[in-house]
C-alpha cells in the first residue's frame, strides 16, 4: 500500500447503499480520545515517566497505542488511548474542577449535560488504557503516582463498569481537573459505516511523575513517538492510521513543545468533521472536508450511484 491509511473493502458496497437509500446510517455514538503529549530532547524518544527535563531541542511525543488486529473497528490501526461515553458520565455528582460545565457546552457544541459526559469520557479512557490520571486532590494539585495494587484494582473496576467515575473520584478524594485537558477536533464516523462515533479528540500533557502504560486489552503495543516520525511512518507504509490520526498528528507537528500545543487548543475550530462519498464513473471517490489528502479515486468496477 502507498501509505498507512486503512480503507476496508467493504466500503464501496456500503456507499453504492447508501446511495440508493438502501442503507439507513446508524447513529453515531459519542466518545472522546486524548492525545497524550510530553516534551522530549535530542535523541530516541524515552518511553519512560514524565516531562522534559530543559534540555535544548526539545519537541513533544504523542503517546499512541496499536489496537489488536482482532478488533472489528481500526484493527491494527495506530490511535490514541479513547473510547465510548459510558451512560454515567454525565453523572451530576463527579467532583470537578477547571471550566465549568457550561463552558464545555459552549466550546464543544453541545449540552451541558453532554459536555460534562465527554469531558469525563477523556479522562477516564485515559486512565484506564494509559495508566495516566488527569485529577488531583484539588483544584490545583494532580495525582503523581497511579501505580500499585490498589489503583489497579480500581482501574480493573473502571474497565468492568462496575465502578463508575463519580464513585471512583468520591472513593480516591479526587477532582477531575478538566483544565488539563483542550479540546482540539472533532471527527465522526461516515455515514456508511456500520459502527459510527461522534469523536471528540483533546490534547494534554503527561502529569510530572505519571508515565504512560499499556493497560488496555483492546490494544497489542504502545509507544512515545514524535508526531513527524510518526507522518514518516505512516507516508511510508509502515504505520496504519485513520485519516482522523493522521491529521491531527500534522496539526501537531507545528508545536515546539508540549505546553504549546495545549496552550493553542482553545482556538481550534471544533467544526465536525464528517467524510463524503460517491460512486462516479466505475469509482469510489471518498473525501473529507478540509482534508484533501485523503481524497481517493478507489476503482469498484460498478455504475455510477
Amino acid at each position: 500500500m502507498a501509505n498507512g491509511q486503512w480503507y476496508p473493502p467493504e466500503w464501496p458496497e456500503r456507499i453504492r447503499a447508501l446511495a440508493e437509500g438502501t442503507l439507513t446510517p446508524v447513529v453515531p455514538r459519542r466518545a472522546a480520545t486524548v492525545m497524550l503529549l510530553k516534551d522530549t530532547g535530542p535523541g530516541p524518544v524515552s518511553q519512560e515517566t514524565g516531562p522534559g527535563s530543559g534540555d535544548t531541542g526539545l519537541r513533544p511525543a504523542v503517546h499512541m497505542l496499536r489496537r489488536r488486529a482482532s478488533m472489528a473497528f481500526a484493527g491494527g490501526a495506530y490511535a490514541y488511548p479513547g473510547g465510548g461515553v459510558d451512560p454515567r458520565d454525565d453523572d451530576q455528582h463527579v467532583r470537578w474542577a477547571g471550566p465549568t460545565r457550561a463552558w464545555w457546552a459552549s466550546r464543544l457544541g453541545v449540552d451541558e449535560a453532554a459536555a460534562q459526559a465527554i469531558v469525563c469520557a477523556a479522562v477516564r479512557e485515559t486512565y484506564e488504557e494509559a495508566g495516566v490520571l488527569l485529577a488531583g486532590p484539588a483544584a490545583d494539585t494532580v495525582v503523581g503516582d497511579t501505580t500499585g495494587d490498589d489503583w489497579e484494582t480500581d482501574r480493573a473496576a473502571l474497565v468492568a463498569r462496575d465502578l463508575s467515575f463519580a464513585e471512583f473520584l468520591d472513593r480516591r478524594g479526587l477532582v477531575l481537573r478538566s483544565d488539563l485537558l483542550g479540546a482540539w477536533t472533532r471527527w465522526i464516523t461516515p455515514e456508511f459505516e456500520p459502527r459510527r462515533y461522534d469523536t471528540f479528540f483533546f490534547v494534554a500533557v503527561l502529569p510530572e511523575g505519571q508515565r504512560t502504560r499499556n493497560a488496555s486489552t483492546e490494544a497489542d503495543r504502545t509507544v512515545w513517538i514524535r508526531p513527524s516520525e510518526a507522518m514518516d511512518g505512516y507516508d511510508r507504509g509502515d504505520l496504519l492510521m485513520m485519516p482522523p490520526t493522521i491529521a491531527t498528528l500534522r496539526q501537531l507537528g507545528a508545536y515546539g513543545t508540549a505546553a504549546e500545543a495545549l496552550a493553542a487548543a482553545p482556538g481550534r475550530d471544533m467544526t465536525p468533521v464528517l467524510a463524503q462519498a460517491k460512486l462516479v464513473d466505475g469509482e469510489l471517490v471518498l473525501s473529507w472536508p478540509g482534508h484533501d489528502e485523503f481524497t481517493k479515486h478507489i476503482p469498484t468496477g460498478g455504475a455510477s450511484a
